[in-house]
């Protein structure tokens, strides 16, 4: 970076300076640009007298600059600061890459001093490279003389820096996400491979060996090996199934239709069927009888707390898990809790992300890290909430919200 560390010609007193280096730390040190701007110009105004400041920027599709930050400290704070105030100095500034001097008339209408406007307009460059202009208002006179002009100078550069240190953390961040993104993408397509061909290895190993023409299977084993097939056929579709929605969910056209539901019948259907598919799991449901009706797409309900419960048996495996349902303000509050392991603090605010799965949770666990994502956002759709609740005693815990108004028309969108 270069450019004057200090202004050029004899500072008045010690004042000067002491703000001078007050503004070349701000700009070492500050990440919020509006806050490191607010700071810069009240020292600059310690130094040089000004009753407006306003900043333009360049707009790269148009080329033209726009105002972009405007401040009243002088005469003018009494009144809310206008963008529009030395847009002309401003834009001759950004064009020339030269400071200008503009005094204004700003006619009868306006009373007293400030009928009489000064305006200093300066170039903001940015790495040799004009980005927009930053102007300095007085009103009622006197002029700038030259050392206040070597001042709002120094200004302007540390004002380019500023500008530059946000373009670089905004470009760094950039980065940052496209290589996150990458890595992403890149865990997301291994881990759906993997996921796609285990039950695909499966169906093609056991359909094969049931082909063999060398080989005479017993009855019991022929149907041990069409239940394997008929058991990885319906992963798979359960794979693909994820894959779809997910991905109908995130462009917003996965439909759904919402119709009266009484929530218990449904709560305690679905958590029988759930107990056929986890004989071991060690399932109680509480869910009172007179639960209010809702409006609810009531396959997409059931698909809620179907991941949740799968999710209970893959990482609480052999744990109790119970099932309760409550009306709590203005919702129905629907809660799935395990006394298993239980998940780390630190992983909770990404639970619900898609793609993501808590690190060295059992890797053996087949999984896309779709099912949370894909309970919240049909949650939202319905105009709930879903979360993970702290509880005594260890374990998990999460609680979705359905709310008792309706929503009004079913939602449309692409075919489920």
């Amino acid at each position: 970076m270069t450019g004057p560390l200090i202004p050029p010609g004899p500072l008045a007193h010690g004042t000067e300076l002491n703000a001078v280096y007050a503004i070349a730390r701000i700009v070492a040190e500050t990440f919020d640009t509006e806050a490191g701007l607010d700071a810069i110009f009240r020292l600059a105004r310690t130094i040089f007298i000004f009753d407006t400041v306003a900043l333009y920027l360049q707009n790269e599709e148009t080329g033209e600059v726009e105002p972009s930050y405007a401040r009243a400290l002088g005469r003018g704070r009494s009144r809310e600061a206008e963008l529009t105030w030395g847009e002309p100095a401003a834009k001759e500034a950004f064009r020339t890459e030269q400071t200008v001097l503009r005094q204004e008339d700003a006619g009868p209408t306006v009373e007293g001093r400030e009928r009489r406007q000064d305006y200093l307009g300066l170039p903001l460059l940015v790495g040799g490279r004009g980005v927009g202009g930053l102007v300095f208002g007085r009103f009622g006179g006197p002029s700038y003389p030259p050392e206040h002009i070597r001042l709002a100078e120094f200004v302007a550069w540390h004002v380019g820096q500023l500008l530059e240190n946000r373009r670089m953390a905004r470009r760094i961040a950039t980065l940052e996400a496209q290589r996150e993104l990458a890595r992403m993408q890149d865990e997301f397509v291994s881990t759906v491979s993997h996921e796609l061909r285990t039950p695909l290895g499966f169906i093609k190993g056991y359909t094969t060996t049931l082909l063999r023409s060398d080989a005479e299977w017993e009855p019991a084993a022929r149907q041990e090996f069409l239940k394997i097939i008929d058991e990885e056929a319906d992963r798979l579709r359960e794979l693909i199934d994820n894959l779809l929605d997910s991905s109908r969910l995130e462009s917003g056209t996965l439909s759904m239709t919402l119709e009266p539901v009484r929530p218990s019948g449904l709560l305690r259907d679905t958590v029988s069927r759930a107990q056929g598919l986890y004989p071991e799991m060690r399932l109680s449901i509480d869910v009172p009888d007179d639960l209010p009706t809702l409006q609810v797409d009531a396959t997409r309900l059931a698909q809620v707390l179907n991941n949740l419960l799968t999710n209970a048996d893959k990482y609480a495996q052999g744990a109790e898990v119970e099932v309760s349902a409550r009306v709590e303000g203005q919702a129905v509050v629907v809660r799935v809790r395990d006394h298993g392991p239980g998940i780390s603090a630190e992983h909770r605010a990404r639970l619900f992300e898609r793609f993501f799965r808590v690190p060295g949770a059992k890797s053996m666990i087949r999984g896309t890290g779709l099912g949370l994502y894909i309970c919240r956002k049909i949650v939202e759709a319905h105009g709930g909430e879903i979360r993970v609740e702290d509880v005594e005693g260890g374990g998990t815990c999460f609680a979705f919200s359905l709310p008792l108004e309706p929503l009004g028309a079913p939602i449309q969108g692409g075919q489920a």
